[in-house]
């Protein structure tokens, strides 16, 4: 196995000429990536006296030089912290507290920390010469990505080259891409999904254009026409912009689009076949994974189509389990806690010896998801475990309740959470939070004579709230626990 860095440099030897990265203005090639990766590391070394293990604080702009700066920190020894551009104060000073970084680029505010911008790394030689590199090893630390989570509490996961390097392979395995392909990436580099992407693609020697956002349709789809664009990755909200702001034009490109890939979040059943039909040669792929153990799972809806109510099989060179409280793998279609092993999974979070005390059983990582796993080997996800609704001991998923919601017009959106039984007597019932516009609707009675043949009878919500919005991170996860607050 080779780092990304070292299977990037290897296409500028083989492929120079090809473009590697474009925004739409400016294109460079994969010698000029080279060149200008080796340029900022001699600005990070000569200039900000960068070693190895330092952390870089990169806000995470699609711009060019963030492509450069981001490989040329690994290409020092030196681990890159990309955060989203906007991020809050009180979260920049928790990520600052934690890894004291050594550098700050890219970020326009006053900060105790050398700071830099990315216009001071923009190389007007282009000259390249590789033939010397000493490329860094699999085993360091290559990146430091702080989760949003659930519960809104920031977390430093550790990523090696070889995770990184394991990801990019397994992605690029299971999605069948080839040095042919052009993709488009409208998601934010500052998120494990959206930088796995842009490693993912320039690791295969393919072309990768940049663009803001989903925001404007216009140029969305005129970047598909005119870079000829094969694949792209988006979450779910993204879909629901693209079909609400555009409809059904996707299917214009269904000969041109050859892949795919969505994550990050659930896809209601509806916009999985909606897909299906307006793309139907397309390799329309979906993972479950996390931060942690990048892309565990994937499901083809195609080839699938019967199962998409899983979230598909165990990634290629990934193993999945189903473990009980005490790390014991448990029989097929038993549920239990979904725990991960495999070289792309992390070795555990920065500087938080507790918190890696109980998030592994031996090599197996445990995701805090709740599922099953049947005999064919597909997984189907039920709940964050903590998440989970104790009814009289009966587990509940609040994600198979509100499914059943989501099936009223009536009901915009919903969440639904565990709340101390009233009555003192099954310890926790369900309560749901609903968004709607019919408020008479939103009664116990009502709602019971609705739902209450279609889940059992401890599953049904005893108690209703009516809110304008339901919490999500930025990549559409419902923040429930916020919702206990």
């Amino acid at each position: 196995m080779r780092t990304i860095i070292e299977q990037i440099f290897s296409y500028a030897q083989s492929t120079p000429d090809k473009t590697a990265v474009s925004d739409g203005k400016r294109s460079i090639s994969y010698s000029e990536l080279a060149a200008n990766v080796l340029y900022a590391k001699n600005i990070l070394k000569e200039y900000c006296k960068l070693k190895k293990g330092d952390c870089v604080i990169l806000a995470s702009a699609k711009e060019l030089e963030f492509v450069s700066v981001y490989f040329a920190c690994h290409l020092c020894g030196a681990i890159a912290l990309p955060i989203d551009p906007e991020t809050n104060e009180k979260r920049l000073s928790v990520i600052c507290e934690k890894t004291n970084p050594k550098i700050v680029v890219g970020l326009n505010r006053q900060l105790d920390y050398k700071c830099l911008s990315y216009e001071q790394f923009v190389n007007s030689e282009n000259d390249c010469s590789i033939s010397n590199v000493k490329y860094p090893s699999l085993d360091d630390v290559a990146d430091i990505i702080f989760t949003t989570g659930t519960t809104g509490v920031p977390k430093g996961v550790t990523l090696t080259q070889k995770n990184i390097s394991a990801a990019a392979l397994n992605i690029n395995t299971f999605i069948k891409n080839t040095s042919d392909d052009v993709e488009m990436l409208a998601l934010p580099v500052s998120h494990s999904f959206g930088l796995g992407r842009l490693r993912c693609v320039l690791s295969n020697g393919q072309t990768l254009i940049l663009l803001g956002s989903f925001a404007n349709m216009k140029r969305f789809f005129r970047y598909i026409e005119e870079f000829k664009i094969t694949g792209f990755g988006m979450v779910p909200a993204s879909w629901a912009m693209i079909k609400k702001m555009s409809g059904n034009k996707i299917a214009d490109f269904a000969n041109q689009l050859r892949y795919v890939e969505i994550g990050s979040a659930p896809m209601p059943m509806e916009d999985k076949k909606l897909l299906c039909n307006l793309l139907p040669d397309t390799r329309i792929c979906m993972h479950y994974g996390l931060t942690e153990a990048s892309r565990s799972a994937f499901i083809e809806f195609h080839s699938e189509n019967e199962l998409l109510n899983t979230v598909g099989k165990q990634s290629p060179n990934m193993h999945i389990t189903i473990c009980d409280e005490n790390g014991n793998e448990l029989p097929v279609d038993t549920e239990g806690e979904i725990c991960v092993e495999g070289n792309a999974v992390t070795n555990g979070y920065y500087k938080a010896d507790e918190l890696n005390a109980i998030s592994f059983w031996g090599k197996k990582f445990r995701t805090g998801d709740w599922g099953q796993i049947d005999k064919n080997g597909y997984l189907t996800l039920k709940s964050r475990k903590k998440e989970l609704i104790n009814v009289g001991g009966k587990k509940v998923s609040p994600v198979e309740v509100e499914d059943v919601l989501k099936n009223f017009d009536f009901i915009k959106d919903c969440a639904c959470i565990g709340v101390p039984d009233p009555n003192n007597v099954l310890g926790e019932v369900v309560k749901a939070f609903v968004v709607t516009d019919e408020f008479d609707k939103i009664t116990l009675d009502n709602m019971n004579s609705l739902i209450g043949k279609q889940i059992e009878a401890y599953k049904l919500p005893v108690v209703y709230e009516v809110i304008d919005d339901i919490p999500k991170t930025s990549s559409g996860k419902v923040q429930r626990l916020s919702l206990k607050k």
